[in-house]
């Protein structure tokens, strides 16, 4: 190797040396994580961090929307140290772009701050069951029809439908229930006739014919497919916003039992539910609450939404919360902090309870299956009652500095003691209540965490078709 080669491999891996030092610095670190998009109610401010041994001018259009430290932005510049906390203040609703340069000349970081009006509202706690209807019916297996002639057949199978199709029609008219499509399969198998099913399989359309088998033991003509039409469980209710009469509960989308599909809402019902027993969580073996559904046929409220960060609607009637009187300010997510927290449950009967908790990791950006933060049961009362965050849990909401952050979403299998939470602020623009902002969506779970959804599903598998 000449004395050159020498020099330049010696010069590249002091590159790479310098390089990875300066990534492992907490100014780095803190650069990196600085945000490149707030959501702040008017009125509030937010602490942010660059930890640079430098000065910048800072510049903002939407003149006098917001002030830094103090002072309204504006297109002629305000100066700041980098390295102390800048305080971004939200003073007028609307959008703002936020430029930071150094020495009043290099553009080295941009932000866009939303300045929304500030939203309160009821915080959940309750016990709930949930009543959904799908949009067609839900393949979830398959069933052998042994015919007249004593051989075996397998129509559905054949035909190529698979587990997970849903079936949204059968000749043309629309699948509403089991009940319905059972008796079309009837009406077709006696004419002798195949049915031509309308399926949706991974949100493609495609049809199938399948000829309805007769059979022997009970004289009556089947497909030979396992079927399901919706979906019931306990869970808690999150939160209750007057204004808009919005419901948000679960944290999370509530998928078939049997082919982890999400399903898709034709129509359901939240109705008041208790808590009869609780199974201790233990390693290995996630608890849950043993529930029931009290005065089934008084809703409390209509769903109209099930999606990643749980489901929503509107309330048939106002809703209140005994350690709440009045409602509470949200937090958007920038605004979520790792330390201290509570959540508010049901373990007992219809009893609510306040239980503490400590939030371990924040995850701010919207993340595909709405696991914005890791919290760890802090509350002894709770650990020995439940072991930690059981199924039925789902939805709690988690309050930090006397406002609403998010709920529980899930238990980690291996440690019931900790689990995710999703942010309210991604909960409250899936139902509306906040408008839409343009984000990536982050897939993020970190390495050995395994976890469940704390949500208690009851499905029961009905009688084939």
């Amino acid at each position: 190797m000449s004395t050159r080669e020498k020099r330049r491999r010696a010069a590249g891996l002091f590159l790479i040396a310098l390089f990875l030092t300066l990534c492992s610095t907490p100014q780095f670190r803190t650069f990196v994580a600085f945000p490149d998009h707030l959501r702040l109610p008017q009125g509030q401010a937010q602490d942010l961090t660059l930890r640079l041994p430098f000065r910048a001018t800072v510049y903002a259009d939407g003149e006098g929307a917001l002030a830094l430290n103090g002072e309204r932005l504006g297109e002629e510049g305000s100066q700041a140290v980098l390295s102390t906390p800048l305080s971004i203040a939200a003073l007028q609703t609307g959008r703002s772009t936020v430029d930071f340069r150094l020495f009043g000349l290099i553009p080295f970081r941009r932000l866009t701050v939303d300045v929304v009006p500030q939203i309160k509202v009821v915080p959940g706690g309750h016990s709930i069951g949930v009543l959904l209807r799908s949009r067609g019916v839900i393949v979830v297996g398959f069933a052998a029809i042994r015919g007249p002639d004593g051989e075996v057949h397998h129509p559905g199978m054949d035909a190529g439908i698979q587990v997970g199709d849903i079936i949204l029609e059968i000749n043309g008219r629309e699948v509403t229930s089991e009940e319905q499509a059972a008796r079309l399969f009837e009406e077709a198998g006696r004419k002798g006739e195949p049915v031509t099913l309308t399926l949706k399989r991974k949100g493609k359309l495609l049809t199938q014919q399948v000829t309805p088998v007769q059979e022997k033991e009970s004289g009556r003509y089947r497909v030979g497919l396992y079927i399901r039409d919706g979906a019931a469980g306990v869970g808690t209710l999150t939160y209750y916003e007057p204004k808009s009469r919005t419901f948000g509960a679960l944290g999370h989308v509530i998928t078939d039992g049997g082919t982890s599909q999400p399903i898709d809402v034709r129509d359901g019902h939240i109705v008041a539910a208790e808590v009869t027993s609780v199974q201790k969580g233990r390693r290995g073996l996630p608890g849950e609450k043993i529930g029931s559904f009290h005065d089934q046929d008084n809703w409390l409220g209509t769903i109209e939404k099930n999606t990643r960060f749980g489901i929503f609607g509107k309330m048939n009637r106002p809703l209140s919360n005994p350690f709440f009187p009045e409602p509470v300010p949200v937090a958007m997510a920038n605004q979520v902090k790792e330390g201290p927290a509570e959540i508010l449950t049901v373990v007992e009967g219809q009893k609510m309870e306040r239980f503490t908790v400590e939030i371990q990791r924040v995850i701010p950006e919207p993340t595909a299956d709405g696991k914005n933060m890791i919290v760890k049961i802090t509350d002894q009362r709770l650990l020995e009652k439940t072991g930690g965050i059981v199924q039925g849990m789902s939805g709690s909401p988690i309050l930090q500095d006397g406002r609403l952050v998010g709920a529980i979403t899930h238990v980690f299998v291996n440690d019931p003691t900790r689990g995710y939470g999703a942010m309210i602020e991604w909960m409250l623009q899936e139902s509306g209540v906040l408008p839409s902002r343009e984000s990536g969506v982050r897939e993020e779970n970190p390495p050995g965490l395994v976890s469940r959804p704390a949500c208690l599903q009851d499905l029961a598998v009905h009688p084939p078709n």
